[in-house]
């Protein structure tokens, strides 16, 4: 009976300092990737950071997309996003949209140094963008489509202003390059899809309870 105890006793003090070593592995790989961006880290320097051999990062992760997904959801964890879900409730298209973009930009301030480094080598290698921030972005596109009134013909061009009001970089753009605050940048651009989602100023324009033109009446 002791035997067995002590068995038990051994195998979950193993698997502690199993997940310790993983949890001192992502956290070393988040601190890399957030002060010289996913390209630039290596094994060797998790494994120095982390304070583990570089074998040991390899049984781990025996990838490096396992590593990243690791990474992603930690960061995640602790600097969670928006709920696109919570912006549904508000019926107005253009109050919905400033209350979104004030707490994504916020989102983005704070986070601003991770995304830039994932961003920039995201150019590089794509599949960076890990599948949560995809689905992440794909839930903020539908929260925030409904209610425009926008037809078929004009959804291109409205989802082309949604999505770039939606971009880290659009934010980054005119708020540190362009030196606007937070707001400024929020009212440009939910003028911008208030534009986009206007109808063109040449469609032809008919008074209620008048006949298609062209057409008579019937």
């Amino acid at each position: 009976m002791k035997t067995r105890r002590k068995r038990r006793y051994e195998l979950r003090k193993r698997a502690e300092g199993q997940r310790r070593t993983r949890q001192r592995i992502v956290d070393a790989t988040m601190a890399l990737h957030e002060s010289i961006g996913p390209l630039a880290t290596t094994i060797s320097a998790i494994a120095k950071r982390a304070g583990v051999q570089r074998l040991t990062v390899r049984t781990h992760f025996p990838t490096a997309s396992d590593l990243f997904k690791a990474c992603s959801g930690l960061f995640f964890a602790r600097n969670p996003p928006p709920d696109p879900d919570t912006w549904r409730r508000i019926v107005d298209p253009e109050e919905r949209l400033r209350e979104a973009l004030t707490h994504l930009y916020a989102f983005y301030g704070r986070t601003e140094r991770m995304l830039g480094n994932v961003t920039r080598d995201a150019r590089v290698a794509p599949e960076l963008v890990g599948v949560s921030l995809r689905a992440f972005v794909s839930r903020m596109r539908s929260a925030l489509s409904s209610g425009w009134g926008v037809d078929r013909e004009g959804d291109l061009v409205f989802q082309a202003a949604l999505g770039h009001a939606l971009d880290f970089t659009t934010w980054r753009s005119l708020v540190r390059d362009r030196g606007l605050r937070d707001d400024q940048a929020i009212r440009l651009m939910v003028a911008l899809i208030g534009g986009a989602a206007a109808p063109p100023m040449d469609a032809p324009r008919v008074a209620p309870g008048a006949g298609v033109p062209g057409r008579p009446r019937a």
